[in-house]
């Protein structure tokens, strides 16, 4: 049975919801892949990140989370396009803001991936958090 690029962006999601980091991540990406987080409370010019970069992020990140949940609210996926709404939620591992360890942080997101070869190649993350 062939996996469709929907079925992939959900196990990436849930990949990420379980701990999942650096090479445990990469099979979900291409090579080539370029993720853009647009302008949010955490990085207010934005960033763009290229596959090293990704993988590092999310060593990074499992230190600053205790743990964090993906519970996708909808979907459209079409051809090579996958467009995920999600409410993403993590508890913190160490103080962030005015939040201290143990404290959840919560945001609305939307992201949008493309796909190439079956693997992520693009995504966009329109990241909306809630004050912290």
């Amino acid at each position: 049975m062939s996996t469709t690029n929907l079925d992939t962006a959900l196990r990436y999601l849930q990949a990420l919801e379980s701990g999942a980091t650096g090479e445990a991540l990469a099979p979900f990406f291409h090579p080539d892949v370029v993720q853009r987080e647009h302008p949010n409370a955490l990085y207010r010019t934005g960033q763009t990140r290229d596959l090293k970069t990704m993988l590092a992020d999310s060593e990074r990140g499992k230190k600053l989370l205790a743990s964090q949940r993906y519970a996708v609210r909808g979907t459209v996926a079409q051809g090579d396009s996958v467009a995920l709404e999600v409410d993403w939620s993590g508890t913190l591992a160490v103080p962030a803001g005015n939040l201290p360890a143990g404290a959840t942080m919560r945001a609305a997101l939307g992201v949008f991936l493309t796909f190439q070869d079956g693997r992520i190649v693009s995504q966009r993350n329109y990241d909306c958090y809630e004050p912290f």
